[in-house]
């Protein structure tokens, strides 16, 4: 456990749910932990007692990716942990594979309805329809005019097209919306959604008062930062400030609040999390200012200054997101200035 871990407080301590089962975390509340085949090797999901229609029930909250392994472990919990109810719904948090890429399946299987914010709805739609799947020439194009132009580098981010429909290879053709402040109603408690923005199009939290619980998804995790990035098809967001206005939202909740992350293990300390999250990028922001203080650089030029160990090219471009993520909120607050070089590559130095 690091230094801002231990300012945070675990109530299971070192407890995990296991695999192919659950743990009840709240009333009503049951903890899946799913392994997925990355360096972040696991994802929390989330069972929910429900009724819908008179009929009981249990609510699913977010789906793992689309592999064997995750279906044979939905199996096992469809099998000993419903207590003989059926699944009446799917909730997602956001569009990421780890997040929505079993959904198509799992509605298909109960015959139920996704319930997801239209903005990731659609997004996800596109990764499966479209002719690139986030990736291909104008992802090779956009890092390229970051700087991250060798020519490995782009042969191997242009091959990258089908990496979405890989994870999530189809998404549900009917959805429910949430939109931010919609309430629903889970096993006749009150559930309030909570958007959030900068690491997905349009993320949603879920907070439930009566049982002082917050299902955090991605927006707020105990011992990472959330990955907060700038891509091809918005490609002059500002994602960090976004990001970082989404969790003060989160400040209006009790500091005592159970936070359900998608990764790392259920916590209490939000408000002190939150602290540290702003601090963690406040300390980023002003390594990459001074690097631009010394010279304009590119996003490729500031990933050994936020990254210090190797990267593959997975994380290369996750990073790269990130890197320009950094330089947007310093160019949109006028601290820097953005110049396209000679050479087609955008470059950020100290204004004056």
């Amino acid at each position: 456990m690091n230094e801002l871990e231990m300012q945070l407080h675990y109530p299971l301590g070192d407890t995990l749910a296991p695999t192919g089962g659950t743990l009840e975390v709240a009333p009503g509340v049951k903890w899946i932990r799913m392994s997925l085949p990355f360096a972040l090797n696991h994802i929390n999901l989330w069972l929910l007692r429900d009724s819908i229609d008179g009929q009981e029930g249990w609510s699913i909250v977010d789906c793992c990716i689309h592999r064997d392994e995750a279906k044979a472990q939905w199996e096992s919990i469809f099998a000993n942990e419903l207590e003989g109810l059926p699944i009446l719904r799917v909730i997602v948090t956001h569009m990421h594979p780890d997040h929505i890429g079993l959904a198509a399946w799992l509605c298909e299987r109960w015959n139920v309805r996704l319930w997801i914010s239209a903005t990731d709805y659609q997004v996800a739609r596109l990764g499966c329809m479209g002719p690139t799947g986030f990736g291909g020439d104008r992802a090779a194009e956009f890092f390229a005019s970051h700087g991250l132009n060798s020519p490995e580098a782009v042969t191997q981010i242009k091959a990258r097209t089908g990496y979405f429909p890989s994870l999530v290879p189809s998404v549900p053709p009917q959805y429910r919306r949430m939109m931010d402040g919609t309430v629903l109603t889970i096993g006749g408690k009150a559930w309030r959604c909570i958007s959030g923005y900068g690491h997905a199009p349009e993320h949603m939290a879920l907070y439930c008062e009566s049982l002082n619980v917050l299902i955090g998804g991605d927006m707020m995790l105990p011992r990472i930062s959330t990955n907060v990035s700038v891509y091809e098809q918005e490609p002059e967001s500002n994602a960090l400030l976004q990001f970082l206005d989404s969790i003060d939202k989160f400040r209006a909740l009790p500091e005592d609040t159970l936070v359900l992350p998608s990764h790392g293990k259920p916590f209490t300390g939000m408000h002190t999390r939150i602290a540290q999250l702003h601090d963690h990028h406040r300390d980023r922001l002003a390594e990459v200012l001074e690097a631009c203080t010394e010279r304009a650089c590119s996003a490729a030029d500031i990933l050994p200054v936020l990254f210090k160990r190797p990267l593959d090219m997975h994380q290369t471009t996750f990073a790269m997101g990130e890197s320009i993520a950094h330089l947007h909120a310093l160019w949109f607050a006028g601290t820097v200035q953005r110049t396209l070089d000679p050479q087609g590559i955008y470059r950020f130095g100290v204004v004056g």
